[in-house]
């Protein structure tokens, strides 16, 4: 009688053992299909932490401009006041006007006369 040996004799390479939990599991498949997932988590998560410091370099950019625009604007005017806001739009490096981080227009508050 023959005798049928009861495991396949196979040559294994370390990262193929025989009782890792991926081949156990029948993953090999599904290895594409999970660093797909992470690198589009990793892309989502990157995109909303750019958004959140847009909306922070957004208004910090435009109370910059106006701070420019205000020195000039005093520097100009013997250290006067603008009555307006639309009085620094001359000043500005861009014409249209300013609005704060909740799309609402900029005011220009100046000390008490």
């Amino acid at each position: 009688m023959a005798r049928r040996r009861s495991a396949e004799s196979r040559i294994f390479f370390p990262w193929e053992q025989r009782g890792s939990l991926v081949r156990r599991l029948g993953l090999r498949r599904a290895r594409p299909v999970m660093l797909v997932g992470v690198l589009l988590t990793m892309i989502v998560l990157i995109g909303m932490s750019e958004r959140r410091e847009a909306g922070v370099r957004r208004p910090r950019a435009t109370l910059a401009s106006v701070t420019v625009a205000l020195n000039q604007y005093l520097a100009d005017n013997h250290q006067r006041c603008p009555q307006r806001f639309s009085e620094l739009r001359r000043y500005r490096s861009g014409s249209e006007i300013s609005v704060d981080a909740l799309w609402l227009p900029l005011r220009l508050l100046g000390p008490a006369a």
